[in-house]
């Protein structure tokens, strides 16, 4: 038989993640992906709570931020284009006032801030080596927010630099958690092609062997993901990628989400995973008849289900879920 694509190999040592475990998701867009997986999944994670990251010195100064507690003051933030913008984070926490931002921005932090002592995994993803470098502090900027490139120094961090920033922040969450922390890294195939093809390929090539020596210097604790070469080597055609050709489509997503699943997430919650999509799936049902009989009992049944397995695994998370069936039903009984 003929073989039509090359084969990404198991990584030799993975990680083995249950529904006992909490987990924090920090990085690229990619990172947001899975996360939102797991979160369907019910997994008991956080994502991206500083919004998306790209490079690893800002995931890097964004982890020091949660275990230091920091505390975001005016100071800390700028104003441009009628918006205030932290320099660390997403624009989903830009805002009109300061005020404003600096709720959004303290709130999440202190959220992200008190899971830290319960972590058992944390899952980094970073997309590019490139960095902007504030010319007035020095800092490297998380997000730039449309200020002019004028106001940055654009570089490549180094494959050293990577790893003694990393290796210094893993030594101490894994002294911090008694040895309890497993660290999963992966690569985003997202390709950052306003730097440029050959600029993308040397950046991610930077971050590839900065991973290498990463997981070799925690041999018991970092893990490898090969998200990057999933979707490179083993897919690559561009039926894969979205529109832009730059980020993958969902059905890569998917594909990558699979495989992840499959190598890093324990096998028994294959069928708690299983019953989630299903109850999922059913509640993303539109009813021809949404008034009638027979929608009520499939909403009951529903709730039933849901009962059924937080009878079974208490820690699973289905609030959202039950208040959309009440919601529901409550529609279909007023009518």
């Amino acid at each position: 038989m003929l073989k039509l694509t090359t084969s990404v190999e198991r990584p030799a040592h993975c990680p083995c993640i249950d529904y006992r475990h909490t987990l924090l998701l920090l990085g690229s867009c990619f990172a947001t992906h899975i996360g939102e997986r797991l979160e369907e999944a019910k997994f008991r994670c956080d994502v991206n709570p500083y919004g998306v990251l790209y490079n690893p010195l800002s995931i890097a100064t964004a982890l020091r931020e949660m275990v230091a507690r920091k505390v975001y003051i005016e100071a800390d933030l700028y104003e441009h284009q009628g918006l205030w913008h932290s320099p660390m984070h997403h624009g989903d926490f830009s805002a009109p006032t300061h005020d404003e931002a600096l709720a959004r921005i303290n709130g999440r932090l202190a959220q992200a801030s008190d899971e830290l002592d319960r972590l058992d995994f944390l899952l980094l993803t970073w997309g590019t080596a490139w960095v902007y470098e504030d010319r007035k502090t020095g800092r490297v900027a998380g997000n730039c927010h449309k200020l002019p490139e004028s106001c940055f120094r654009r570089r490549r961090l180094s494959v050293d630099e990577i790893v003694a920033d990393t290796v210094s922040l893993l030594s101490g969450l894994v002294a911090r958690s008694n040895g309890r922390l497993r660290v999963v890294l992966t690569i985003s195939p997202i390709r950052h092609v306003r730097d440029g093809l050959h600029a993308n390929q040397l950046s991610k090539a930077t971050l590839l062997l900065a991973a290498e020596q990463v997981a070799e210097a925690f041999p018991d604790h970092v893990f490898y993901f090969p998200a990057y070469e999933l979707l490179i080597d083993e897919l690559r055609d561009y039926r894969f990628f979205a529109d832009d050709l730059v980020h993958p489509s969902l059905l890569a997503v998917q594909y990558v989400w699979e495989h992840f699943a499959d190598w890093c997430l324990a096998p028994e919650t294959a069928s708690v995973r299983q019953e989630c999509e299903e109850i999922r799936k059913a509640l993303s049902h539109r009813p021809l008849r949404p008034k009638s009989e027979q929608y009520k009992r499939f909403l009951g049944q529903i709730v039933l289900k849901i009962e059924r397995l937080n009878g079974k695994y208490p820690y699973l998370d289905f609030k959202n879920e039950k208040e959309t069936c009440h919601i529901l039903l409550n529609k279909s009984a007023k009518s």
